[in-house]
């Protein structure tokens, strides 16, 4: 690690107010909305056979447990220990835990299970508007019955407006989502102690005994509570992917002294008032407060919920952009909203696609309570892959004995194993939706790393080593013209194509040629002194490597500027930048089944173009067509 990456590092730990007011608003958004559809989803399993005193404080007991056990003491005190260089979020945990990996079945097997999560992620993603937005408005019908058939075209006014605003930026409204998510947590605490005042009893659950009774007395129909329990710690990924924007310490403490404790307040306030009132359980939520407050709540929640899409919106614009970076993904359009602030990015089509994907969820579902049917798998399946991986990051980079590591998160694994499996038996009543996206996506992904792979290996099978151009170079007698060309290449050893071609159809070679090389890190920035790195080759020939980590946004002539300190004559916006436009077809015999070769071609052809994700100025691109059969 650079001094300036540790001294980076150490500014996003410093707990400071302002920097816990962010935490709050950005960080704990969707586990901080929970309370509105938690549990009501779980008691509601209890309500053919007759809500006993048990059973409340049973679910209760289970709701308790998640938060300290997968919450608390696993993402909180533990996996967050697990960061890229202040990075974290399941991609960077992929790539920790291959780390000193050496057999390529294992760093294989350690991919697939990065880009599983990633996947999910996405899922996850989708669904956590469309939920938290119809939870929060329906709660109209409590304040005014006559409005319940508003609740739905309310929902879809918020949405779209939620998501037509991202491309303006999260710069101003973001100083308003902390201040809104303190008066939340405020707000949902004190209702709930109010509640737990009037009714200490409730406070029994806090044994595991009632979990325990629950589990064993009811069988199967516990098995499937579990399944709504867990709605209660969805936004724990949240928590470590958000990592790198405010650092470890500053979540840590928000959790531990206002979001943890008001959470649990307002969950056994909610208990309190079920055992009290069992007609409660219709919206505990809400009937938790006194009539004159449901209205103003009604408005706080759904500003809430809009502030807990906004966080898995960015989320999905963060992980999107690594998963290009790390080629996972074609190009994607970056618009950087911020010019102080490199994560402030926007993507208009991940935006599109999550727009359309929510829009569908609501039209389909049409409630939160049928909503909760799809959600929750696609949380459980990302906390298993994250324990998974937690296994192999902890044994090496932290030293943990086999034993600890294996027993410490193979005890995780088994509790969110649990909580998969019983989401999983919601798969035919709306399960199946975040499993087919996030399979979508795996395939998708996994397409495209297998098309770039073999795509690398032909362009090395049929390129000329560079060693042997500039052998015969001086003996050419190919004319040298003025002005500076600059070559992309993905590998430094080999002559671009495009290089070749241009001396096949022009016949000259600039003064200045510069080979380019982008290479993808394995860590969130790059200090400014590892940018780059350049080779004089021969006279007026350079081969320069510029490093991006998988967070930043390439700009190329930016970056090719500051290779003037370095001893280079730079002028990148009078340079020509040549690149090869490659026209991929299947050859003869496929490497890649038909359908697989299919989706790798649309991917290609709807790839933003590396003149626009690389920053090069249009006019100064020289593009040459290449014939690739793979």
């Amino acid at each position: 690690m650079t001094a300036a990456t540790h001294e980076a590092g150490a500014t996003r730990d410093q707990v400071k107010f302002p920097v816990l007011l962010g935490v709050l608003g950005i960080v704990y958004g969707d586990i901080g909305t929970s309370p509105l559809y938690a549990v009501k989803a779980s008691l509601e399993h209890f309500k053919e056979g007759g809500l006993a005193r048990g059973d409340v404080l049973g679910v209760l007991s289970l709701i308790f447990w998640s938060l300290i056990l997968i919450v608390t003491v696993k993402y909180i005190l533990l996996v967050m220990r697990a960061d890229n260089r202040g990075e974290g979020g399941i991609l960077a945990l992929m790539t920790l835990a291959q780390r000193g990996v050496t057999s390529p079945t294992m760093r294989k097997g350690l991919a697939l299970v990065g880009i599983c999560g990633a996947g999910l992620f996405f899922g996850d993603g989708t669904i956590t508007p469309a939920i938290s937005v119809l939870s929060a408005i329906e709660g109209l019908e409590i304040a005014a019955p006559a409005f319940k058939e508003f609740v739905l075209p309310l929902s879809v006014i918020v949405i779209v407006a939620l998501f037509l605003v991202q491309s303006r930026g999260t710069a101003s409204i973001g100083k308003l989502f902390g201040p809104i998510m303190t008066v939340w947590f405020l707000m949902i605490g004190l209702l709930g102690l109010i509640e737990i005042i009037h009714h200490p009893s409730v406070l029994m659950a806090v044994s595991p005994i009632y979990a325990f009774n629950v589990l064993a007395h009811h069988g199967y129909l516990a098995f499937i509570v579990l399944g709504s329990v867990v709605l209660c710690v969805t936004g724990g990924e949240a928590l470590y992917a958000d990592m790198g924007h405010f650092g470890r310490r500053p979540i840590q403490v928000a959790w531990l002294f206002l979001v943890l404790p008001c959470l649990l307040l307002n969950y056994f306030g909610q208990g309190a008032l079920v055992l009290h009132d069992a007609k409660a359980i219709s919206n505990p939520f809400f009937l938790l407060g006194a009539e004159w407050t449901r209205l103003p709540m009604v408005i706080l929640a759904t500003a809430a919920t809009v502030i807990a899409s906004q966080a898995m919106i960015s989320g999905a614009y963060s992980m999107a952009r690594q998963c290009t970076q790390m080629g996972f993904l074609p190009r994607l359009t970056v618009r950087h909203t911020s010019a102080s602030e490199e994560g402030q990015i926007y993507l208009p089509q991940i935006n599109m696609a999550l727009l359309i994907g929510v829009l569908i969820l609501v039209f389909t579902f049409r409630t939160s309570d049928s909503l909760a049917s799809a959600y929750g798998i696609a949380v459980t399946g990302t906390f298993t892959c994250t324990s998974i991986l937690a296994v192999f990051v902890f044994r090496r980079q932290f030293h943990w004995s086999r034993l600890a590591a294996i027993g410490g998160f193979g005890t995780f694994f088994l509790i969110d194993f649990a909580f998969f499996t019983s989401n999983a038996l919601k798969i035919p009543e709306g399960g199946w939706v975040p499993l087919a996206f996030g399979l979508s996506l795996f395939i998708m992904m996994t397409t495209w790393k297998r098309g770039r792979d073999l795509l690398l290996d032909r362009w090395k099978t049929d390129s000329l080593p560079l060693s042997s151009f500039l052998a015969r170079l001086p003996q050419s007698r190919t004319v040298r013209v003025p002005g500076m060309a600059v070559f992309m290449t993905g590998n430094q050893d080999h002559v671009p194509a495009a290089l070749l071609h241009n001396l096949k159809h022009n016949k000259v070679l600039h003064e200045q040629v510069l080979f380019v090389t982008v290479q993808n890190v394995d860590f969130p920035e790059v200090a400014a002194d590892e940018r780059s790195e350049v080779v004089e080759l021969s006279p007026g020939i350079h081969r320069v490597l510029i490093r991006y980590g998988f967070m930043e946004s390439p700009n190329l002539p930016r970056d090719l500027g500051g290779l003037q300190a370095k001893g280079v004559k730079v002028d990148p916006m009078q340079a020509s930048y040549f690149l090869g436009r490659d026209t991929l077809v299947a050859a003869a015999a496929p490497k890649m089944p038909t359908w697989r070769m299919w989706l790798f071609l649309l991917l290609a052809r709807n790839s933003v173009s590396a003149t626009e994700f690389f920053r090069i100025p249009s006019d100064r691109v020289v593009e040459l067509g290449v014939r690739v059969a793979i």
